[in-house]
């Protein structure tokens, strides 16, 4: 049996969601090394350049195969399954975010589009975690078979409260 393997023969999770922690430790990396002065870590900066690097290395893997991401998106997202057109729009609008976040233009747009994109998005993960069914994550794309999971719905929201956290600090 191989080590990667549990007895009954499945992927352990930590070796399935290892490609998404390994990209995500990567970002959050880039994002101290970025934003870690002489008097501490600005915050405020880090969570625009960890949204920035979020979003546009999503959406590459989102690119890489555009129709077989947006046939997968479609079978969990509500907006995607009922208007398929909107799995091909998506990695846009991630990349689009994610330039947005790296040169901080209209900040309070960005967030607002954040909070309500990454909001709607995560109603479809809930829909499917409820559901109970085996569907794949098409978070990183269909390159990597990621199974959904409560780390899809804790990716979305994190997203949707980095964003809110955000919109509140610039109001106060």
């Amino acid at each position: 049996m191989k080590h990667s393997q549990t007895k009954a023969g499945t992927k352990g999770w930590l070796n399935t969601f290892y490609p998404l922690f390994l990209i995500i430790i990567y970002i959050t990396g880039v994002a101290f090394a970025n934003t870690i002065h002489t008097n501490g870590i600005n915050w405020h900066q880090w969570m625009h350049i960890f949204m920035a690097g979020f979003f546009l290395v999503f959406s590459a893997f989102k690119f890489l195969d555009l129709p077989g991401f947006a046939r997968t998106y479609a079978t969990y997202d509500i907006l995607a399954g009922r208007w398929p057109v909107y799995g091909y729009i998506y990695p846009f609008i991630e990349l689009a975010l994610g330039l947005a976040y790296a040169i901080a233009i209209a900040p309070t747009a960005i967030y607002l589009a954040t909070i309500f994109i990454m909001g709607f998005s995560s109603l479809g993960v809930i829909k499917a975690l409820r559901q109970k069914g085996k569907f794949r994550c098409a978070c990183l794309g269909t390159i990597l078979n990621l199974p959904m999971s409560s780390i899809t719905l804790i990716e979305d929201l994190l997203m949707v409260a980095m964003a809110a956290g955000m919109l509140i600090a610039r109001f106060c």
